[in-house]
């Protein structure tokens, strides 16, 4: 499960409600697509904006209509007290993991993060993804804090934030990551435009906000990738060049969300307020993008 490609939907929704039936038709589309994984209500799925309720609604719906795809439901939240309630709610929806980011208003030290971790793994009864994302926490973990955090029970995975683009320095960095992690923890790739190259340098799994909406391209790389093909792997994500140049400008969300819009997947605008969609000028510039890469066939 925590390998091959785990696909991030959005989940879509106006200032008053999830457009569940919009969030339906993403995960389906996805179990359709064969991806290995969908994992929801990660930071594509806007977790940090919902309530308790909202998340639960959220993840019985994805695990309805993920037919036989495992899904794993992000759990991250403020409180210890509220990430073990989340928890709870996941595993009784029918999730086969859960991802768990360290989420803080005040600056969060080693320690209170390794005991986030240690509280919430003596509870739990499904595998745990370790969600490490410094663009949205703002904190960064050491390689002696993932060495720790994988000895507790249940963790299975780490998402690491991207790979070095030198492919020789990606091989390192993962070689060093297996020295020190256990055998069964897999370490899977986030930062879409770094996947190939991390794939390519022996990471087990891509985390991908792209394949959330556009799961085919985001396949091709995997696939090809675990085919050892090195060179085509490389060459399909850099056609994708443009489009990993609006996330760097504009953030991967904003950017899947205009997309989803674009191919009517979703209504505009589709994300929780005060996050605002892209102006109509960048909007029509994905929309470009898109239809001059063939993304939406």
């Amino acid at each position: 499960m925590f390998t091959g490609l785990s696909a991030f939907p959005l989940t879509p929704m106006d200032e008053q409600r999830i457009d569940e039936s919009a969030f339906a038709g993403l995960v389906a589309r996805l179990a359709a697509a064969a991806v290995d994984s969908i994992t929801a209500l990660g930071s594509t799925g806007s977790y940090a904006y919902l309530t308790r309720e909202e998340r639960t609604r959220i993840a019985h719906l994805a695990v309805k209509h993920a037919g036989e795809v495992p899904v794993v439901i992000g759990i991250g939240a403020l409180r210890t007290k509220h990430v073990l309630e989340l928890a709870e709610d996941a595993q009784a929806a029918g999730a086969a993991g859960v991802l768990l980011a360290p989420v803080s208003y005040q600056a969060l030290t080693p320690d209170d993060v390794y005991g986030l971790y240690e509280v919430v793994t003596r509870e739990l009864s499904v595998p745990l993804v370790v969600y490490d994302n410094p663009g949205t926490t703002h904190f960064t973990f050491t390689d002696d804090l993932y060495q720790a955090i994988a000895a507790l029970p249940h963790v299975a995975s780490i998402k690491i934030p991207g790979v070095p683009a030198d492919p020789a320095q990606a091989a390192a960095r993962i070689a060093r990551l297996r020295e020190i992690l256990p055998t069964h923890v897999t370490i899977g790739v986030s930062g879409d435009a770094f996947a190939a190259t991390g794939l390519n340098a022996g990471c087990d799994a891509w985390y991908s906000v792209i394949a959330g909406t556009l799961p085919a391209p985001a396949l091709a790389i995997t696939r090809t990738a675990q085919a050892g093909d090195v060179e085509r792997a490389t060459a399909l994500s850099a056609r994708l060049r443009p489009l990993w140049d609006l996330f760097a400008r504009h953030g991967s969300l904003r950017v899947t969300a205009a997309i989803a819009e674009h191919l009517g997947l979703v209504d505009r605008p589709c994300l929780p307020l005060p996050i605002r969609g892209l102006p109509d000028a960048d909007h029509a510039e994905v929309a470009r993008v898109v239809d001059e890469l063939s993304l939406g066939s």
